[in-house]
């Protein structure tokens, strides 16, 4: 665990790099988004988001901006994995208050411990963005080992139900649940079964989760999306540019989901698909 107060750090940066698949890409103060110009309104001053799935490229995304949003950021990764350096300095620069925990969040007790540590960090939770995923295609079905099978459901749903599990005692009205889903269970994947049997999961998950936190005035979304430009789908699904999408470009979803500017909405699934839903390719 690391935890790093930034908030007295003169050097507040106005434009940021985001080292990932594609070099010129950036989350900055102010600049264009493929087609839409995002600007940071401090739309989540004031609030604290725990992230998970820490060692993906989208969680960093999303982490940068809820971070020029204002918020505090706690973000946890896979134990098996290196805690990110690159990360970590991006969030100094930006001068927030951030945290990163590693452990195994399909186990409830670690999610547990992380929500704790949070608050005693941190002091207090408003946002969960569930966003852990594991992914590995296979052409047959004699290919998908129980291991593998049991490992996708752990991590792309058990750890959801987990960690939201673990943050309700601590969560209040008009705080918010994020997770994500994927386009694989509108568009049925035959090299990703198990991926795709988990993350239809998660959409359901969250629409009857939207309705039993209903009463506490708890919002419940999930950002559907289609593979981003990272280094792990280009190189583990041979993704041609057009397929995808421009890392940066879900960043917003989720700043939208976990902000005030969606208090009436819960239980959605929030397409970002590049129109594929509907156009196709």
């Amino acid at each position: 665990m690391d935890a790093q107060n930034s908030h007295s750090n003169p050097e507040k940066i106005s434009r940021l790099q985001l080292k990932v698949f594609i070099p010129e890409q950036t989350i900055a103060s102010q600049r264009n988004i493929g087609r839409f110009e995002y600007s940071p309104a401090n739309k989540l001053q004031g609030k604290v988001a725990l992230i998970t799935g820490g060692d993906s490229e989208i969680s960093q995304a999303v982490a940068i901006a809820f971070a020029l949003e204002g918020a505090d950021i706690a973000i946890l990764y896979d134990e098996r994995y290196e805690n990110k350096k690159e990360i970590r300095a991006q969030l100094e620069k930006i001068g927030c208050n951030y945290l990163t925990i590693a452990g195994n969040f399909s186990n409830f007790k670690s999610c547990c411990r992380a929500i704790e540590q949070t608050i005693v960090k941190l002091g207090k939770l408003n946002i969960v963005v569930n966003n852990a995923t594991s992914q590995i295609p296979q052409q047959r079905l004699e290919d998908i080992s129980k291991e593998q099978f049991r490992r996708a459901l752990e991590t792309n749903i058990v750890s959801y139900f987990n960690m939201v599990k673990a943050a309700i005692p601590y969560l209040n009205p008009g705080d918010a649940i994020v997770n994500t889903g994927a386009i694989a269970v509108n568009e049925i994947q035959p090299l990703s079964l198990d991926y795709t049997v988990s993350k239809e999961a998660v959409h359901s998950f969250t629409k009857a989760l939207a309705l039993n936190l209903s009463d506490r005035q708890i919002r419940v979304n999930t950002v559907v999306a289609r593979p981003a430009f990272t280094s792990a789908t280009i190189s583990k699904l041979e993704l041609s540019l057009h397929q995808s999408i421009p890392l940066e470009d879900f960043a917003p979803a989720y700043v939208f989901l976990a902000s005030p500017d969606s208090n009436f909405v819960t239980g959605a699934l929030l397409d970002i698909t590049n129109g594929r839903l509907s156009i196709g390719d």
